[in-house]
């Protein structure tokens, strides 16, 4: 692959092409004058004073994305946007417009002629012509200017494809909307496409470790077992279904009992799985006892209260690991995911305005709120913002004035993430009701 000098070492090689050309087809003298090939804007190519000499011109006047290597080597990073698996290249088509420049007669046609010869008798940029153009021999060292002696580590000569090059038909409508933009005067000129560049960063990257053998090996043949192929439409490999927080609740608390429903959840070593990429959790939970006969499709982990400086409010993955009989390491299932809400623990509480009617209090909390988060408490149907945060941060202190008089739900929102405010542990057809979650304002 190639890096980013890519783009101007293909320029570079094209204009070191028409060079080479113009040269040993003698053109300067069939002209009677000398010819030189640029790679400038048209509307730069002609001098202020308004006299041109004989000149070709190569102008990149447009980057397109190669459509047939655009999804080569994707994704280029996990689920977490952090491990970089791969380095998936850039592909590029490069086109191009030339045009050519005299003020003789006939001159720009026969310059025409040339370079349009010249580059349908190269369709192909070889690794040679490019090792030949960026790196000319002899070594011309430091008389080259810095951003050609830049060129010879684009590595375009070793890249996978090589760069091919095709003459595009342009209508009059396109190269009078070219021209018009390019706010310059028009000249003969034709089209080509370069393709493909593909440039890829070289940065580390994940390497697998290579396959040693597809499954178990049978010890009277000496060959491993390969693919197994089981009929059924449910796969025989540990599987999550749901995760049911405790008391039909949407969101989990610290403190609760989550269970994890799937199928072939038993084996020995079961493990709860539990991550957060914001907050680089990834922890860990040893799971309870199997529950007797249903240890196949229930996994139980406690989120305890010492998890409350670890495991911050958000949105977790949660999977589940075990050794199951018969296999040689641990599986872990497919992730799902599960809502941290925040607890009020200090509710219902009393409070006693002062004599202006200003009701102070302090709600304590779990878990603990993490730099960044924002905590807002909904009163009743009104929002405040915390006056100070306790330390360590399970508490926050409020201020409300002219606080009416009476009993208030309360919710705590962290993130977007409210505390649970309603009793459904109740299966219908009961009627819901609120959580005894209330601040008393006297």
């Amino acid at each position: 692959m190639s890096t980013a000098l890519a783009i101007a070492g293909v320029t570079a090689v094209l204009r070191d092409l028409l060079n080479d050309g113009l040269i040993n087809h003698n053109v300067s003298g069939t002209l009677g004058s000398s010819v030189t090939v640029s790679v400038l804007a048209p509307d730069r190519v002609v001098p202020a004073s308004g006299s041109e000499a004989s000149q070709i011109n190569l102008f990149l006047y447009l980057v397109t994305a190669n459509p047939g290597w655009r999804n080569e080597g994707l994704p280029s990073r996990d689920v977490s946007g952090r491990l970089r698996l791969a380095n998936a290249p850039l592909a590029l088509d490069l086109h191009y417009l030339l045009s050519v420049y005299s003020g003789g007669d006939l001159h720009a046609e026969i310059l025409l002629g040339y370079a349009m010869q010249l580059l349908h008798e190269m369709p192909v940029l070889t690794r040679d012509a490019i090792r030949t153009a960026l790196s000319p021999s002899p070594d011309v060292g430091t008389a080259l200017p810095p951003a050609l002696r830049a060129l010879v580590d684009s590595g375009l000569e070793d890249q996978v494809e090589l760069v091919k090059l095709t003459p595009q038909y342009l209508s009059t409508e396109e190269v009078s909307k070219l021209w018009t933009a390019m706010q310059s005067h028009f000249r003969p000129t034709a089209a080509y496409t370069a393709s493909v560049v593909l440039i890829q960063a070289r940065r580390p990257a994940r390497s697998p470790l290579p396959v040693l053998s597809r499954g178990p090996v049978d010890p009277a043949t000496h060959r491993d077992r390969g693919i197994a192929v089981t009929p059924g439409l449910t796969p025989p490999v540990p599987m999550l279904t749901a995760v049911v927080p405790p008391a039909r609740q949407p969101v989990a608390r610290i403190g609760d009992t989550v269970d994890l429903q799937g199928h072939d959840l038993d084996g020995s070593g079961r493990e709860a799985l539990l991550s957060n990429d914001r907050f680089g959790v990834d922890l860990a939970l040893a799971a309870l006892a199997p529950p007797g006969a249903g240890a196949a499709v229930l996994l139980r982990f406690t989120l305890s209260p010492a998890l409350v400086a670890t495991l911050p409010v958000g949105v977790y993955r949660v999977g589940a690991r075990m050794l199951r009989t018969g296999d040689p390491a641990p599986r872990e299932t497919n992730r799902l995911g599960m809502t941290l809400a925040p607890q009020m623990t200090n509710l219902p509480l009393a409070v006693a305005r002062n004599g202006a009617g200003t009701a102070s209090f302090t709600v304590e909390f779990t878990p603990a709120l993490r730099a960044g988060q924002e905590a807002v408490l909904v009163l009743g149907g009104n929002e405040y913002r915390p006056r100070a945060i306790g330390s360590p941060p399970t508490s926050l202190s409020f201020e409300i004035p002219n606080a009416p008089a009476d009993a208030l739900l309360a919710r705590l929102r962290i993130d977007g993430i409210e505390s649970p405010i309603i009793d459904l542990s109740q299966a219908p057809p009961a009627t819901p009701t609120f959580l005894d979650q209330r601040v008393v304002i006297t």
